[in-house]
């Protein structure tokens, strides 16, 4: 089967996620992509801890070549310029030093190869006093952004974001951009230098509340001085100890109907919500009237409710729930892999999909350097140029 990209070949040089995942997306689909780890490995595959199966690495690095390669040393800097000469990307999230120390700057790669796409990625961007400062995607994208102080309550300390989900946002927008320095490049002939930063990118998650405050509105100091909630976007408990979440934007169409699916028209009627201004006063007592009154049933019951009387909800979905959710199995969200091994039966897919386009079935990730070997001979090394690169160190296979 052919595939959109798969004449597209990727070095993937940068390490943990946000990068390496938009290199993910194009392994899905059908580019070659080269992941480029230290001889002991990206630091990436240890963060599991003691647990044994390194399920973060299986998601990001599927469908990939792993070559373990030290880039320290001035042989295995060749070896990388080797591999860029024929590559269409390549794909970096090293500080500016260590791109001097490795050699392998985008004016140095650019004059092996006038084509390639060279795709950065920064924790705080490519200028400013803090060029050099390292991030996670909880520091740049999460703290940095002003998200994790908008969505605590009054006098709550901050809280931290799901693990990876700032870095799984930007991986999508790295992946953006690489593709449109590839469609720069058709146009033009020649590559470019294209990137994007966590900071940039939690900075836009949080657009809609940021644009407020230079509007001269600034929600997250309005919600911490008088607490910012509503009875139409809160959440409320069910009978099994789960929740539902309303999304009610239409509040003169909506609300009567809640009032009804809820047993309860007469509120419609009550002189505490008998008008929005009013209702809004007294938002509290119809929160807990709400609460009162969807805690009599299990969370699916509330829903059919709710759907039958057209009020627009969803469900919290523990976590447990969401790989099991027969509405994303039958989209391709999450998506079985026919691996033998039972800590990979499943996966998640990448969030694009073009008509008429198939992705390249899910792999299980590689070892370290399971395809040194492989790549290097593709590359023209003869075999004894491989055994010495192998006995120094400077590349490792699965058998080192």
């Amino acid at each position: 089967m052919a595939y959109l990209l798969e004449d597209i070949r990727v070095i993937d040089a940068a390490s943990f996620l946000a990068g390496p995942g938009a290199a993910t997306v194009m392994a899905d689909f059908g580019a070659d992509v080269i992941k480029i780890e230290p001889p002991n490995g990206d630091g990436y595959r240890a963060l599991v801890g003691n647990y044994p199966v390194g399920y973060h690495w299986q998601l990001t690095s599927r469908n990939k070549r792993s070559l373990a390669l030290d880039l320290t040393n001035e042989d295995g800097q060749a070896l990388l310029h080797k591999l860029v000469e024929d590559a269409d990307v390549i794909l970096t999230n090293f500080l500016d030093d260590q791109l001097q120390r490795f050699q392998m700057t985008y004016e140095q790669l650019k004059g092996i190869n006038p084509r390639i796409i060279f795709a950065q990625l920064t924790g705080y961007g490519m200028q400013g006093p803090e060029v050099a400062r390292k991030a996670f995607d909880i520091t740049a994208w999460w703290a940095r952004s002003g998200m994790m102080d908008f969505v605590r309550d009054s006098g709550q300390t901050p809280l931290a974001a799901a693990p990876g989900m700032g870095d799984h946002s930007t991986a999508m927008s790295m992946y953006g951009a690489i593709m449109t320095g590839l469609f720069r490049r058709e146009r033009t002939g020649v590559g470019c230098h294209v990137s994007t930063s966590l900071v940039a990118n939690g900075v836009w998650a949080n657009g809609m509340a940021l644009q407020g405050v230079i509007a001269g509105l600034d929600l997250g100091a309005y919600k911490q001085a008088k607490g910012w909630f509503s009875p139409f976007t809160s959440t409320y408990p069910t009978r099994d100890d789960r929740y539902v979440v309303l999304a009610i934007i239409n509040t003169s169409r909506e609300w009567p109907q809640l009032a009804k699916a809820l047993d309860h028209p007469e509120w419609t009627e009550d002189q505490r919500f008998s008008d929005m201004r009013v209702l809004m006063k007294n938002r509290r007592e119809l929160i807990a009237l709400i609460s009162v009154e969807t805690v009599k049933y299990a969370q699916d019951e509330l829903m059919r409710v709710f759907d039958e009387h057209d009020i627009t909800c969803g469900v919290v979905a523990p976590m447990g729930d969401v790989v099991n959710d027969a509405q994303l199995i039958a989209n391709d969200v999450i998506i079985p892999t026919n691996d033998p091994g039972d800590d990979y039966r499943w996966t998640i897919n990448s969030p694009i999909f073009v008509a008429e386009e198939s992705k390249r079935p899910p792999s299980r990730a590689p070892g370290v350097g399971d395809h040194s070997v492989e790549v290097l001979q593709e590359a023209g090394y003869s075999e004894e140029e491989i055994r010495r690169l192998l006995e120094r160190g400077i590349v490792t296979g699965p058998e080192n």
